[in-house]
């Protein structure tokens, strides 16, 4: 079986585009609430960030709308980087940069970054405290957008669904993102659960989803088993010393 990224490079040449950032309702929705969440926290104003597994580039230019000062998308398929390329456009003057690296490798780049986003890319790696690892070494800051492993739907939808399966999903939870950080040198700054609105439903879902959205964000542990998504902010030790 080819890996998730050589799947996603297939996406990329034959569709130009992955299914996760088609402009369906469901995923327009979803996407939306996860840039609120990203943006709330100012943690990219001003900042140099780097996107780690950019992937088609749909989500990399959209982070100067959080307020980033200047955007690094890396990705280990050279055909995605081509269509994130051809993707984006100026957004108020500024154009991310976009470079072929795997997360394996990120020290080959020879920089550091304020900060790092990380936007549901861990479930695909397959090793995933050797990405993190590197992750925390070219960023003071670490943004991680994941799928909430504690969701029971969720868990169910990555064994029985064909795309999930066939693109390596693998959600983990927010204890186990925790403790991986925690071993590669990072601490936990913050955590919220969000999003009810699943990627990939018909369109009739969306609306009452969205309509009790923030009800469900609001219940301690009724947020922990339904929200879909789970926000993470990490401090490495990157720049400790100056």
């Amino acid at each position: 079986m080819p890996s998730s990224y050589e799947v996603f490079e297939k996406d990329a040449r034959e569709q130009g585009s992955y299914r996760y950032t088609t402009d369906r309702l469901s995923s327009r929705t979803s996407n939306q609430r996860i840039n609120a969440a990203m943006f709330s926290s100012n943690l990219l104003q001003g900042k140099s960030v780097i996107d780690v597994g950019c992937g088609d580039g749909t989500y990399t230019g959209h982070l100067f709308e959080g307020g980033a000062a200047s955007v690094l998308g890396v990705e280990p398929g050279a055909e995605t980087v081509e269509v994130a390329r051809k993707k984006n456009a100026p957004i108020n003057g500024k154009m991310p940069e976009f470079q072929v690296c795997n997360a394996y490798d990120l020290e080959s780049l020879g920089r550091t970054f304020d900060v790092a986003v990380v936007r549901g890319v861990i479930h695909h790696i397959p090793d995933p405290l050797r990405g993190i690892r590197q992750i925390c070494k070219v960023a003071k800051d670490v943004l991680v957008i994941e799928p909430n492993g504690y969701n029971p739907v969720l868990k169910i939808i990555e064994k029985v669904s064909p795309y999930h399966r066939e693109h390596g999903e693998l959600s983990y939870t927010r204890a186990t993102l925790a403790r991986w950080f925690a071993e590669a040198g990072g601490t936990l700054q913050s955590h919220s659960y969000i999003g009810l609105v699943p990627f990939f439903c018909p369109n009739w879902m969306v609306y009452p989803l969205k309509a009790v959205e923030g009800v469900v964000e609001s219940i301690p542990l009724v947020r922990t088993l339904m929200c879909g998504q789970v926000v993470m902010h990490f401090r490495t030790k990157v720049g400790a010393e100056k």
